[in-house]
């Protein structure tokens, strides 16, 4: 790239040293930086005719200015400024915020050209941008930047085709010649004139298509050479287990594997013949049967005479896991054992032993599994159930007990693919998508609050035919703040309402993890009819008896929060039913409480709280992990996302990427973002 590009702002015209410090609060310290400082959109210009215009769609009028223009100061640094133009037959009136400017500068009988919504019925145009002067020149789209300070955008527009002017031609193509053909995308230069200064609504279009692919292409570049990279130098455990006798283990399974669960068994097994180390996400809805998918995998390792290992977060889903697996293996020689933080000690030393001599081939607990005093003695397979309750540095020491084990991660939370293929970008990704058949599926009501007691109604109904029940709530303690249901509350609550008839328990995050789960294990045993909660049931065990929730206030909730709430129930051979007891105020709280009653689909309900809430919020902007894209948007882009993702994997494997002048802007990229440490992959 020519040098221009490195030069400060100050060398542009009219740049400085105030206007300077505002550009580098936005990160601008050089001409390159104010060029790829993308507008976040483009201003529809084209002159209207207000007669022919809906309310509250936004307009460009030329108008001549008729009143002196009023300001009213409303707080500090807050003001709105009001002036009446003619516009055709038109008389209406102009208002702008926090622009004082205006009031020196517009007189009457002065021609301007304003841009706004329109509000029909008022007759009032609430302005977003203003010129002076009759509309003079062609640009039908205006570009729309995010600034700080006192930069207006006609000033920063400015400064932009100053720089653009300069640069000119001069740009070199950052893309392969063949992609751009290929995909029929802009050349850069052509590109970056219809980001900032389209022609028509069509040129911005393709402006955005070319930098969208750009951005995504190299963003999975970075990923799949991390990939290449531990492929190469993560060698792992070979696991050469006997085709027949894995095929023999899945006939004694006493039910019909589904599609989903054959082709993610299938992926895992491969893995696990791999001469590189496995490191799969396995995720699968409540109910989809991941279980038995472990188990599958498990037994491959045992019967190749490895020892495996499973990590769950707590002791209940711990022994649940246990007894499952010991139901499946012990009648077939497999040795099962469960070490959890209760375990005794004269018992714990005799289990520890037995594992370290190879006696013990399947390992069971949850944290206590990383203790320095549990040693294998030929660790080959990892699953660690509900990754995210574990600390990295948690799965490495458990990892770090075999020879480089092959690693399964397991969820029940559902992630959409698009998020899945782009936050675990290194892992390979296993999907259940499909649930057995024959599941019911749970019942969804959204009622308002003053339908309570029909909620209690029916739990009644269900407490009488002998079931159980979970009462969620957002909050622990009365809120002034909030007016939404404390579990406490409603604990006293239905003790009052239940007494003589039903045992109630309360469970929540203050208490201490001993009592937590001496509350749970009485509601597993049966011992408590009614459990009431906080969230702290969202990822738990399995009570087949369970068949009714009522969640409090469930608008409080996100959509995947309240889809594993209600996995919670639905676990048994009974109709389950969920009740959403909320009174939400905004149209994004309705819209999840009716795709809740609409589908049980785990998948679907991810993909539209992607929708409602964008990747940052959807894994929280700090654990994300996922970059800021200046034009991609993860959740509409996700076809040109899955192109990127291909291309980049073909590019990586491919040695002339790695030689030929035309990556050479590809892998500088790759080095600059520091995935290859200075070196290259071979």
């Amino acid at each position: 790239m020519t040098n221009v590009l490195a030069d400060s702002v100050t060398s542009l015209k009219g740049i400085g040293k105030e206007t300077a410090e505002h550009l580098t609060e936005m990160g601008i310290y050089t001409v390159q930086d104010l060029i790829w400082t993308f507008p976040y959109r483009h201003e529809d210009q084209r002159l209207k005719d207000l007669a022919e215009t809906p309310h509250n769609e936004k307009v460009t009028i030329e108008a001549r200015v008729e009143s002196v223009p009023s300001v009213l100061y409303l707080g500090k640094n807050k003001s709105r400024i009001q002036f009446t133009v003619l516009a055709g037959r038109h008389l209406v009136k102009v208002v702008f915020f926090n622009q004082n400017y205006l009031r020196t500068k517009l007189v009457p009988e002065m021609i301007v050209t304003v841009s706004g919504k329109w509000d029909r019925g008022r007759q009032v145009i609430n302005g977003t941008s203003i010129k002076f002067g009759p509309k003079t020149d062609n640009t039908d789209f205006e570009p729309v930047y995010s600034l700080k300070g006192s930069i207006h955008q006609n000033k920063f527009r400015k400064y932009m085709r100053q720089a653009l002017n300069i640069v000119g031609e001069d740009f070199i193509e950052t893309l392969p010649q063949y992609l751009l053909e290929q995909y029929k995308l802009l050349p850069i230069v052509d590109a970056l004139e219809g980001v900032h200064f389209p022609k028509d609504a069509n040129h911005a279009k393709q402006a955005r298509r070319r930098f969208v692919y750009e951005e995504l292409l190299h963003f999975q570049l970075r990923i799949q050479a991390l990939r290449k990279m531990r492929k190469d130098q993560d060698k792992g455990t070979i696991i050469q287990y006997d085709l027949q006798k894995l095929r023999d283990f899945i006939a004694t399974i006493p039910f019909q594997l589904t599609n989903a669960q054959k082709r993610v068994v299938n992926e895992i097994c491969k893995d696990l013949k791999e001469p590189h180390r496995m490191n799969r996400l396995l995720q699968g809805d409540v109910g989809s049967g991941k279980t038995i998918v472990a188990a599958i995998g498990l037994y491959a390792a045992v019967s190749a005479g490895f020892q495996g290992a499973l990590m769950a977060p707590t002791e209940i889903l711990a022994e649940q896991h246990a007894q499952v697996l010991m139901d499946w293996f012990t009648p077939i020689g497999i040795r099962v054992a469960l070490l959890s933080g209760s375990t005794k000690t004269k018992e714990r030393k005799q289990l520890l032993e037995q594992l370290h001599n190879g006696e013990i081939d399947i390992l069971i607990g949850t944290h206590a599994l990383i203790q320095p005093d549990v040693i294998f003695s030929n660790l080959g397979f990892v699953i660690t159930d509900e990754q995210h309750r574990f600390g990295v540095e948690q799965r490495r020491i458990l990892r770090d007990k075999g020879m480089n084990p092959d690693v399964l991660f397991m969820t029940a939370t559902p992630i959409p693919r698009t998020l899945a293929i782009t936050a675990f970008g290194e892992m390979d990704v296993s999907i259940i998508d499909e649930l057995p058949a024959g599941r019911k599926e749970i019942e969804t009501h959204w009622l308002k609050k003053e339908q309570l007691n029909s909620v209690l109604s029916k739990m009644d109904l269900e407490l009488k035919k002998g079931r159980q029940a979970y009462v969620i709530c957002p909050l622990i303690e009365e809120s002034e703040k909030l007016d939404v249901q404390n579990a406490v509350e409603v604990f006293e609550q239905l003790a009052t309402i239940f007494h003589g008839r039903y045992k109630v328990g309360l469970m929540h995050g203050r208490l201490h993890p001993d009592e937590k789960e001496s509350v749970m294990r009485a509601f597993t045993e049966g011992k408590i009819d009614v459990l009431v909660s906080t969230t702290v049931v969202e990822v738990g065990v399995n009570v087949p008896n369970a068949s009714f929730m009522a969640i409090y206030d469930a608008d409080r909730f996100g959509l995947a929060q309240l889809h594993q709430l209600r996995g919670r129930v639905g676990r048994g051979e009974h109709q389950s039913y969920c009740i959403l007891l909320a009174d939400p105020k905004s149209d994004e709280g309705k819209e999840r409480m009716i795709s809740m009653t609409e589908t049980n689909d785990g998948f679907r309900l991810a993909e539209k709280d992607l929708e409602l809430r964008g990747p940052g919020d959807f894994f929280g902007k700090k654990q994300s992990g996922l970059p800021d894209f200046k034009m991609a948007d993860l959740v509409h882009d996700y076809r040109t996302l899955e192109v990127a993702r291909q291309d980049a994997e073909k590019l990586i494997y491919d040695d002339a990427f790695w030689q030929h002048e035309d990556y050479r802007y590809l892998r500088e990229m790759l080095e600059e973002s520091g995935v290859l440490n200075g070196e290259r992959i071979d």
